[in-house]
């Protein structure tokens, strides 16, 4: 092989070694974004869990507050 060819396949041989590095760095920065937004995702789930039961606590209260206005209003009703 002449010296120009052997030149030519180390540009090449570079140019690939340099398009992984590019790569890993890309695919670890992707690792570090999904894991990111996987811890995100985790929180978001608690805290919809935590307003749903929040949400649920509010219904049931509101139900016995129905409740004991009924009461007193029949109540009322009864005296009239």
């Amino acid at each position: 092989m002449s010296f120009e060819v052997l030149e030519q396949l180390e540009a090449k041989i570079q140019t690939a070694v340099d398009t992984i590095a590019l790569l890993q760095m890309e695919v670890e920065e992707l690792k570090e974004k999904n894991e990111q937004l996987a811890s995100e995702s985790t929180q978001l789930k608690e805290s919809r869990v935590e307003l749903e039961q929040q949400s649920q606590a509010l219904r049931q209260e509101q139900q016995v507050w129905q409740d004991r206005i009924r009461g007193l209003l029949g109540k009322m009703d009864d005296v009239e």
